[in-house]
């Protein structure tokens, strides 16, 4: 979905995913297309990790308080997208002649 400033948050999640698991990357180029919630999760990654790279420009006061909690954030969803991706197998779809879909 892009917002108005042409900023993808799709694109967004699935770069996040791919740059913490390059291993990972067939599932989860599957995933984020078949599953809501593994997107979602994905999403939600890429906005809080922007949100860890601007804490700088919060006040001071509350400034290390935010930067805890979205890195609370981040590795609490790095953790998450890590058990989804342990536990789903993804084969790659072959559509042969002759079989049903």
């Amino acid at each position: 979905m892009r917002d108005g400033s042409g900023f993808d948050q799709r694109d967004e999640g699935l770069a996040v995913a791919l740059r913490r698991f390059p291993t990972h990357a067939a599932q989860i180029r599957t995933l984020i297309e078949r599953n809501e919630n593994f997107r979602t999760m994905c999403d939600d990654l890429a906005c809080v990790e922007q949100a860890l790279l601007s804490v700088d420009q919060f006040p001071v006061e509350i400034r290390n308080d935010r930067r805890r909690e979205f890195t609370e954030l981040v590795d609490g969803l790095a953790v998450e997208i890590e058990r989804v991706l342990s536990q789903v197998k993804v084969l790659p779809f072959i559509n042969k002649p002759g079989r049903l879909q």
